[in-house]
C-alpha cells in the first residue's frame, strides 16, 4: 500500500487559502464516494508578527511561503489528475511528469517553524533583532529621527532601552523595538 508522503503545491501568490478549500472540499466528496481520500493534511504555513501601525501594535499573520501550499498524499496518477483540475493550482514544485516529495528534515523543518512561531503568553512572536552596543534610529513617535545606541534589550516586554542625546545630554528612552530601525 502506498503511504503519504509531503508534497510542495505551486499556486498563484494570494490564492494559497482559496486552494486550500477547494481542495478541502474535494477530500470531502472523495470520502463521501469511495469512503477514503488519498489526500491528508493541507498545510499554508504562516507566521504571527506584530507590526506598529498609526502608532499602535498590530497583530497580522503573514505566511512564510507565499504561493505555496503543502500537501500531503498518495501521489499515484488519478490524484495527481485530480489536483491538476483545481483552479489556482500552477504544478508541483521540483518536479516533471511526476512529483518530487520532500524529505523528512525539510517537513520538519517547517513544522518546527510553524511551531516556534507560535507565542508564548506575554512575548513577542519575533526575537528583537537589536543587541546592546547597536547604533540604531527612531522611527516612530515622539523621538522620530533621533539616533542612539542601545543600552538595554527587554524581550519578554517587546522592548529596548535606547540612549540618544538630548539637549546635549545622554537620555534614556525605552522603546517598543518596532520603533526603530538599525544605522548602517
Amino acid at each position: 500500500m502506498p503511504d503519504y508522503r509531503w508534497y510542495v503545491l505551486q499556486v498563484y501568490s494570494g490564492h494559497e487559502n482559496k486552494v486550500k478549500l477547494r481542495i478541502e472540499k474535494l477530500i470531502e466528496e472523495m470520502e463521501a464516494e469511495s469512503g477514503e481520500s488519498k489526500i491528508g493534511e493541507l498545510m499554508v504555513p504562516t507566521e504571527e508578527i506584530t507590526e506598529l501601525k498609526n502608532g499602535k501594535k498590530v497583530k497580522i499573520e503573514k505566511k512564510i511561503y507565499p504561493g505555496y501550499v503543502l500537501i500531503n498524499m498518495i501521489a499515484d496518477d488519478e490524484t495527481l489528475f485530480t489536483l491538476s483540475n483545481i483552479q489556482g493550482i500552477i504544478k508541483f514544485a521540483g518536479g516533471g511528469a511526476k512529483p518530487l516529495p520532500l524529505r523528512e528534515s525539510e517537513v520538519n523543518k517547517v513544522v518546527r517553524r510553524e511551531e516556534r512561531t507560535v507565542a508564548v503568553a506575554g512575548q513577542p512572536a519575533e526575537e528583537i533583532p537589536y543587541n546592546v552596543g547597536e547604533y540604531v534610529e527612531v522611527i516612530d513617535g515622539p523621538f522620530t529621527e533621533f539616533n542612539g545606541r542601545v543600552e538595554e534589550v527587554f524581550p519578554e516586554k517587546g522592548k529596548v532601552r535606547v540612549v540618544v542625546s538630548l539637549f546635549g545630554r545622554p537620555t534614556p528612552l525605552e522603546l517598543d523595538y518596532l520603533q526603530l530601525k538599525k544605522m548602517n
